[in-house]
């Protein structure tokens, strides 16, 4: 029998039953460089900066991937088709996918499901800003991407990518349940592909929220403003610091006071979103 107090002394060989002492084994192994690269490979993981960052990515995408919840809202016959998806014969929940959420608070992923007109930009911008980042968008159908039938309408908007940064698009008029799965799995590949050391969400600056568009006798981009404000004063149609409106002088050019004081807040509501 080995003394406990010796034992602390004497290591395994490749043989069990037989005990050596640590020196010795040391010394047999010392000039061995493929049993010592063996044995650093096995017990101590070596690593950069980069590969320990590429670790969290895999983990950290894999969890969203995983898990994206779209936004339960739809806004004409694409719509039909999404609901489809979720129901038994696809089954969206194989992705992660099949929790709809009615709060844009809780939802990350945004599917455009439908003809897009001017009267629901202003909301569906609303909806976007409302949902926490990381926050994707899904372009589903013709109407959605480019317009559709519809282009030429004068309600219609050629496409919620003039408004929204959109990840994917999904074709077809309406596109089919199992092109709406296909367009998921071209965002889990991009998600996939992503890494927090780019991503705008970990970034010291905020991420600035994107200009509710105002509804009036057209659809008005506030983000265009200055751009348009700079080529009509290099057209000449329009003075270099415009002139207030005068609620009189409104009335007496054929404009109503109600009509004059709707064109004041508008301004004083367009002015103040530019500058924010």
């Amino acid at each position: 029998m080995v003394d406990d107090q010796a034992s602390r002394f004497h290591t395994p060989t490749i043989d069990p039953d037989v005990l050596e002492s640590w020196q010795s084994y040391v010394a047999r192994f010392a000039e061995d460089d493929s049993f010592i690269q063996q044995q650093v490979e096995q017990n101590v993981m070596v690593t950069t900066l980069d590969r320990a960052v590429g670790m969290v990515d895999k983990l950290y995408n894999w969890g969203r991937r995983s898990s994206i919840w779209p936004m339960q809202f739809g806004l004409a016959c694409c719509a039909i088709e999404m609901i489809s998806t979720a129901a038994s014969r696809y089954d969206i929940d194989r992705f992660g996918a099949g929790l709809f959420r009615p709060s844009p608070r809780q939802a990350d992923l945004m599917i455009v499901s439908g003809t897009v007109t001017k009267k629901m930009v202003p909301q569906i911008v609303r909806l976007w800003n409302q949902m926490p980042e990381p926050r994707y968008c899904l372009s589903m159908g013709a109407c959605a991407t480019g317009g559709g039938p519809f282009k030429e309408g004068y309600n219609v908007v050629s496409g919620i990518d003039k408004f929204l940064p959109v990840d994917v698009y999904v074709p077809g008029c309406p596109p089919t349940p199992q092109a709406l799965l296909h367009g998921l799995m071209t965002l889990q590949r991009k998600i996939d592909g992503q890494t927090i050391r780019d991503v705008s969400w970990y970034g010291r600056a905020p991420v600035g929220e994107i200009p509710i568009p105002v509804l009036g006798p057209d659809l008005v981009d506030l983000r265009t403003v200055p751009a348009l404000q700079a080529r009509a004063m290099a057209a000449g149609d329009m003075p270099a610091e415009p002139e207030p409106v005068n609620e009189a002088v409104a009335a007496d050019d054929g404009i109503s006071e109600e009509m004059a004081e709707r064109l004041a807040v508008w301004r004083e509501r367009a002015a103040g979103e530019t500058g924010s």
